[in-house]
């Protein structure tokens, strides 16, 4: 069974960075495409990144180049760099994929940004 859990999000005053990781178990990664999701409170989930098994990469709009996904197969990690954050980034940042013609999502961690 497939199974994703987030880590690395916290608070972090705007402009400043951080990087997420997502641990992917049951399956090999490389098998998958994985995204990158987020919500804020009061808002619908976004699609924020996404990377293919082969590791071609497509982002949100939003992103404006300074976000960079990417994925560590010996390891079965994803992770997602996030720089120059701004106050609207602020929100529970989900990896996820589809497995058996499901959606498979983690936990989520938290991103909080500060002035």
């Amino acid at each position: 069974q497939v199974q994703l859990m987030e880590s690395g999000g916290g608070s972090v005053q705007a402009g400043g960075s951080l990087r997420l990781s997502c641990q992917f178990s049951g399956i090999p990664l490389r098998l998958n495409g994985m995204r990158w999701y987020r919500q804020a409170p009061g808002r619908k989930r976004e699609m924020v990144a996404a990377i293919t098994t082969g590791g071609s990469s497509d982002y949100a709009d939003f992103v404006e180049g300074r976000f960079t996904v990417s994925r560590d197969n010996a390891k079965d990690m994803v992770y997602l760099q996030m720089n120059n954050l701004k106050f609207e980034d602020a929100a529970v940042y989900y990896c996820a994929t589809v497995h058996n013609s499901g959606w498979i999502w983690g936990q989520g961690t938290q991103v909080t940004v500060s002035g």
